[in-house]
């Protein structure tokens, strides 16, 4: 299972989004990086695509390359509300849940315990968003 976690890694707001990435990686190690027995990988994009702020064909790419992979079972991001509010429409069109607003530590721990609680679902992806909606 992936979670992607996108954030601007450069620019003004570089320094809180590596903290987000960090924090996101740092509670998934804690947890061992399974839960459920399932393997779980955080893979951290940067949504500034180089630039001083977020670019909206950087939250783009984003959105869409955790939609192309099939391990995707979260999307933690974006930082900038006008950023999530791009991104959530392409992340929640393939089923994914998408947590922002909160540190990564925080988002990467609600998306374990739904991953857990899902365990044995026929379909993950679906029963880790639902999990999240009802929260």
């Amino acid at each position: 299972m992936t979670v992607y976690v996108s954030a601007p890694l450069h620019g003004a707001q570089a320094a809180a989004g590596r903290a987000m990435c960090t924090g996101a990686r740092r509670e998934l190690a804690r947890s061992g990086r399974r839960t459920a027995g399932l393997r779980v990988r955080a893979v951290c994009l940067d949504d500034s695509g180089g630039a001083r702020r977020w670019s909206l064909a950087a939250v783009g790419a984003n959105a869409r390359r955790a939609t192309e992979d099939s391990t995707t079972i979260g999307y933690i991001g974006e930082l900038a509300p006008a950023a999530t509010r791009f991104s959530r429409p392409i992340v929640e069109s393939a089923g994914i849940a998408q947590l922002s607003t909160l540190s990564g530590r925080a988002a990467m721990a609600r998306l374990l315990r739904a991953i857990s609680e899902a365990s044995g679902s026929t379909s993950p992806r679906e029963a880790v968003r639902e999990d999240l909606s009802r929260r």
